[in-house]
């Protein structure tokens, strides 16, 4: 597994775990790295995402729950939420990764941590989202 593939993956553990908690994310944060151990720049990586979903949580939340139409935001799954913050968040804030990588890691948690329709589902959302984040700033049609 890649560095940047174990930082999503710490980064949707410690957004999880705020999310569950609500404890302040410099706790959650220390304590996550006093269990999980990882290079500097996978620390830095996976704080930077779990930190920026959680303070871009209200624009990101809409875009979901927006590209999310047979489902009310409350509903979906906590992980599934979770893993989609942080993909929305990259989608959102980090134009030098490539769509395409940013949702098929998304899906791939998915896979490893959700539930059997988690994937698809993901995906489906992930890309309505990708549309309106990446096309509105490149210029692009909606679909190129």
């Amino acid at each position: 597994m890649g560095k940047r593939t174990k930082a999503r993956e710490c980064a949707l553990q410690m957004l999880y775990q705020w999310d569950m908690t609500r404890e302040p994310m410099d706790r959650v944060v220390g304590l996550f790295w006093q269990v999980r151990g990882g290079t500097a720049d996978m620390k830095t990586m996976a704080e930077r995402l779990a930190r920026g979903a959680q303070g871009d949580l209200e624009q990101l939340d809409q875009a979901i729950g927006a590209a999310s139409t047979r489902w009310r935001f409350e509903r979906i799954a906590p992980l599934d939420r979770n893993i989609m913050r942080i993909a929305s968040y990259e989608l959102l804030r980090e134009p030098g990764t490539p769509s395409a990588v940013i949702i098929d890691e998304a899906i791939e948690l998915a896979k490893r941590f959700g539930e059997a329709d988690s994937p698809a589902f993901v995906n489906g959302v992930l890309d309505a989202v990708r549309r309106k984040m990446r096309d509105k700033e490149t210029g692009a049609s909606p679909g190129e």
